[in-house]
């Protein structure tokens, strides 16, 4: 059976990585885990200069989820490479790299940085971030604010890019188009779906931010949609993501369109999650007879109407 999947100049040994953010810097879950049967390793947004996030409490369980508002801390691109890439370079595995900024210029230049460093498998670039010059309008909403930054990252780089979606549009069909044409190489779909808890007893928000992120099994049907719909805009692969917990819920993203998935939020309480998928994945091409996951991807069977 082949599980090698393709991004761009990106290869991945299986169609498993983890979600940004989810999985720190690769080097935390190593003693928990063996990173390199990872089909590549997702790591924590990278900015050009380092963040110090937002103010705790961060995250707050929800039902059959996480709310989570951590503000993209990090520690810059310099601080990255000193302390993180020496350990993510010796992977047998890629690497690709969450980067973000509030400027096209930015995201630019954090794009030529990681160019120049050698070695790196992707950069995935998050477009769920306000653009200062255009009055906090994130770039993931409109398609010409995201044209204009994939355009500039792919212009600073040789290295694959893949854009980020943001959930939060009405139609994600022309926004992945404008990713595919301003030479995104894949889509990562999707990001987080804005929410909100409230402690009934203190009466205060569980979150210092008010409204955060809400991720895990509770966005899945959401996120499928979505992958479905970019599927049947653009012929560039897609990365599925959105409440994976087992084998059978990637799956279904594969089927919805993706060309591989990535597990988030069930890193948290069982660090296994994503081996686990895989091994799930291999089982399932096993018991249907399939010699290629590739066969899987937009399988879904849809009756026209």
């Amino acid at each position: 059976m082949n599980l090698s999947v393709q991004i761009g100049k990106l290869r991945m040994q299986n169609p498993v990585t983890v979600a940004s953010g989810t999985f720190g810097y690769g080097a935390e879950y190593a003693r928990l885990i063996d990173v390199n049967q990872l089909g590549a390793v997702t790591v924590k947004g990278i900015r050009l200069n380092p963040v110090t996030g937002n103010p705790t409490p961060r995250t707050a369980e929800v039902t059959s989820g996480m709310l989570n508002a951590i503000g993209l801390q990090g520690p810059g691109v310099d601080g990255f490479i000193q302390k993180y890439w020496p350990f993510l370079r010796d992977l047998k595995v890629p690497t690709i790299i969450n980067i973000w900024g509030t400027t096209v210029e930015e995201y630019a230049e954090v794009a030529r940085r990681f160019d120049q460093l050698g070695g790196v498998g992707a950069l995935e670039l998050n477009v769920s971030c306000p653009n200062v010059k255009e009055g906090g309008v994130q770039f993931g909403t409109d398609p010409k604010l995201l044209a204009q930054v994939v355009a500039a990252c792919r212009q600073a780089t040789s290295l694959p890019l893949i854009t980020k979606m943001s959930p939060n549009v009405p139609n994600i069909a022309p926004l992945a188009k404008a990713a595919e044409d301003a030479g995104s190489d894949g889509l990562s779909v999707t990001n987080s779906v804005p929410g909100m808890a409230i402690d009934i007893h203190t009466r205060k928000p569980k979150i210092a931010n008010i409204t955060g992120g809400l991720t895990g099994p509770a966005i899945k049907p959401i996120a499928i949609k979505l992958v479905w719909e970019a599927a049947k805009a653009v012929k560039i692969p897609i990365i599925g993501m959105g409440g994976i917990q087992t084998a059978d819920d990637a799956i279904e993203f594969l089927m919805a369109g993706a060309t591989a998935v990535a597990v988030g939020t069930a890193n948290f309480y069982e660090p296994q999650t994503a081996l686990n998928v895989i091994a799930g994945i291999r089982e399932f091409m096993e018991k249907k007879k399939i010699a290629d996951v590739k066969e899987l991807t937009g399988s879904v069977i849809v009756k026209k109407t």
